[in-house]
């Protein structure tokens, strides 16, 4: 590949990617959405889940009708496309039942993520990664195991969880944009 083929960001230092003024707004609505997590957990909950599947229906639609634009990867674009509208109609449709599968389902992947990275971690132990890989490794196992021993209690904690780091990460980003705010001044 040539040099004038390579893409890149042209980021010199002391400059920024986003405006103070887009993080600060990124900041108040998570803050607001990590409130409501915790005040209103199912509701909310609900609320978010039904947004994921309007968002999968919309996208789903719009991968096929990019097909008449551009066909390159036209098989993935139908999967996807077809994919994406069935699960955004059947979230649509039962947004009740769907407000506890799909998080149900997300706590399985991270049970799992969970014991495979922990494997991974002591794998890596062994290999002359040090114990501090070894450690997490094995603190990852206990993870995906706590979690997968019994998800449901995890799926009902998750609102709760989500709402923590919805409050913490919001103040990190206000606190954050008025650092930018103050580097750009």
């Amino acid at each position: 590949m040539s040099e004038n083929m390579t893409p890149s960001l042209n980021v010199t230092p002391g400059t920024h990617l986003f405006p103070w003024w887009l993080v600060l707004i990124q900041g108040i609505i998570t803050l607001i959405l990590g409130i409501f997590l915790l005040y209103y957990p199912y509701g909310t909950l609900l609320v978010l889940v039904t947004f994921l599947g309007a968002y999968w229906f919309i996208s789903g639609l719009f991968g096929l009708i990019s097909l008449f634009v551009d066909r390159t990867n036209a098989g993935w674009k139908i999967l996807f496309g077809i994919l994406g509208i069935i699960a955004g109609i059947a979230i649509l449709t039962y947004p009740l039942y769907s407000t506890f599968v799909v998080p149900y389902i997300f706590i399985i992947f991270v049970g799992v993520w969970g014991l495979i990275m922990g494997f991974m971690g002591i794998f890596a132990a062994f290999k002359g990664g040090g114990w501090g890989a070894g450690i997490i490794g094995i603190l990852l196992i206990i993870f995906g195991c706590l979690i997968l021993a019994n998800p449901f209690v995890s799926v009902l904690m998750l609102p709760y969880i989500l709402g923590g780091f919805g409050i913490i990460g919001g103040i990190a980003a206000i606190i954050g944009a008025f650092m930018l705010k103050g580097q750009t001044a």
